[in-house]
């Protein structure tokens, strides 16, 4: 009972002093001879936000409810407005965006997708035509990887589907491990860039910019960077020391059509998906429902639909799209948090006053984003920066789609960069692999994506040439 009434007592004392230090926090904020936005200066908001955050990350509370934490904190210390109502208008005004209806669709297709043999039939499609190639079958990873990104907008969804077939046949062909594993993990990240991607949907909503025009944005960058992969096969075929796999039999060209059948119903997917938006017959939310009917019709032609894979899809894709959905909501009530702060604006005049060019302004992002891509998702690291990062990118005049396509590439690095890059653990349950050899194998292709950054810069049109030549529909 005494032990029961001094912890009471303790928790009041403790509940009185960290009121009162808050109660001088704010007083001394508020005193005229302060510099700041509403009260307190722009380093103390900036203290205050990344205090809770961390607190509240570290205390393995959800991102999404994290944000929401940091953000009615926000409310209370820098504004007058009432938090509750803030927090229900700025999250309805979000949740019910027409242009988010475009990602569970997308991430539905692809769950229907990932049920189906496509796999299967991709390795069977893609196998004649990779043989000749200086690699031979481990092109199979890239161009696999290429395909399945088209249809499914996910990263690890493009790993599990492709991996789960190439890996057993490479290895049946005696390819090296270090290769079958390494092309596997960079290529895989090719479904964050190539559309339908997830990640381009999320920031486009958050910085509200067609989604249509995001998706044609990342369909050269993700081509040249499966170039830029099969090129490192090609090189590791001439130069790479080992042995090499025995050749693969002789097949007639006849066969070798045939095969290529396999590839006709993903193909015809593609196309119609990504050239319904390119053609102004649909946005991208109708593209993505006409996605969804085309993976039904596809997985019904393969046998693979039945209730037990139609209710495990739909609930997949649900699971996955709260998730996002969540973010996204707290992310919103952030930015709204912040805006009061004048955190952005200062932010953005810092920035100008360092007269940054816009090349160096990104090569800081981009060290920015590698570090902050080592201890969250990609999905969290674009909605948690872009109420800060977008008024700096706008006031150096950088173009808002072309960022866009190189902030998925950065977060696309971080994907295979320890200590969570979220492919390592998904391969690491695939092959058995501790964590270290999978990242090590990956290194080529990391230095390949931070190439491809690089050619993004000096080459700014292979972003934004087909946006601006995309059809608008009468």
């Amino acid at each position: 009972m005494v032990a029961a009434i001094g912890d009471v007592l303790w928790d009041d004392f403790i509940g009185d002093c960290a009121l009162g230090l808050f109660v001088s926090f704010v007083d001394h904020g508020t005193d005229p001879n302060c510099t700041g936005g509403n009260g307190l200066t722009e380093v103390y908001a900036i203290i205050v936000f990344l205090f809770v955050l961390f607190a509240l990350l570290g205390s393995s509370v959800w991102v999404g409810l994290a944000l929401m934490g940091v953000a009615w904190v926000g409310m209370e210390l820098f504004t007058s407005r009432p938090a509750g109502d803030a927090m229900i208008t700025t999250i309805w005004t979000g949740a019910s965006s027409w242009t988010l209806t475009a990602l569970p669709l997308f991430i539905w297709m692809g769950e229907i997708l990932y049920r189906t043999r496509l796999s299967e039939d991709m390795f069977r499609g893609l196998a004649p035509w990779m043989r000749f190639l200086p690699g031979g079958l481990l092109h199979t990873n890239i161009a696999g990887c290429t395909i399945f990104a088209a249809v499914s907008g996910s990263s690890a969804a493009t790993l599990n589907m492709v991996g789960k077939m190439s890996i057993p046949e490479l290895r049946a062909r005696a390819y090296p491990e270090h290769m079958i594993i390494g092309t596997l993990a960079g290529a895989a990240t090719l479904g964050l860039m190539i559309p339908p991607s997830l990640t381009l949907i999320v920031y486009g909503v958050t910085i509200n910019e067609s989604i249509t025009k995001l998706f044609m944005a990342g369909v050269f960058p993700g081509l040249v960077l499966a170039g830029l992969f099969m090129a490192y096969i090609v090189f590791w075929h001439f130069f790479g020391g080992g042995s090499r796999p025995e050749p693969e039999p002789k097949m007639s060209f006849f066969k070798m059509i045939r095969e290529s059948v396999f590839l006709l119903p993903v193909m015809g997917l593609v196309c119609v998906v990504i050239g319904s938006m390119y053609l102004g017959y649909a946005t991208a939310t109708e593209a993505a429902a006409v996605g969804v009917i085309g993976a039904l019709v596809l997985s019904a032609a393969q046998g693979s639909l039945n209730w037990a894979s139609f209710s495990q899809s739909l609930m997949g894709a649900t699971r996955t799209s709260a998730m996002i959905a969540l973010i996204l909501m707290g992310a919103a009530f952030l930015s709204l948090s912040m805006g009061f702060t004048g955190l952005p604006r200062a932010m953005a005049e810092l920035i100008e006053g360092y007269n940054l060019s816009p090349v160096a302004l990104i090569a800081v992002l981009t060290v920015f984003y590698l570090i902050l891509g080592m201890f969250m998702d990609g999905l969290s690291s674009v909605v948690l920066t872009m109420a800060i990062v977008e008024p700096m990118i706008r006031a150096a005049g950088i173009d808002v789609i072309w960022f866009g396509i190189f902030l998925v590439v950065v977060i696309e690095t971080a994907q295979v960069t320890p200590p969570i890059g979220f492919n390592l653990f998904v391969l690491q349950g695939m092959t058995k692999h501790e964590i270290g050899y999978i990242a090590k194998t990956a290194i080529p292709m990391v230095g390949l994506m931070l190439l491809m950054v690089v050619i993004l810069v000096i080459f700014p049109e292979l972003a934004t040439w087909l946006p601006e030549n995309i059809r608008q529909r009468n």
